[in-house]
């Protein structure tokens, strides 16, 4: 995963929990929470979550 994919991953984290603020459903808080998750998990995978080749 580049660094600018992995900013804009983060930069739609933050919109998620705006939203979640603005509208006060959890769905929000824990879909962008989830979204956090997978990101740093893709992050931190070697290679950055390309498949073998």
């Amino acid at each position: 995963m580049g660094a600018v994919a992995f900013f804009a991953g983060l930069l739609l984290f933050v919109m998620g929990l705006g939203k979640w603020q603005e509208t006060g459903s959890p769905f929000w808080l824990y879909g962008s929470l989830g979204f956090l998750l997978v990101l740093v998990v893709i992050a931190l995978i070697p290679g950055g979550g390309k498949g073998r080749r």
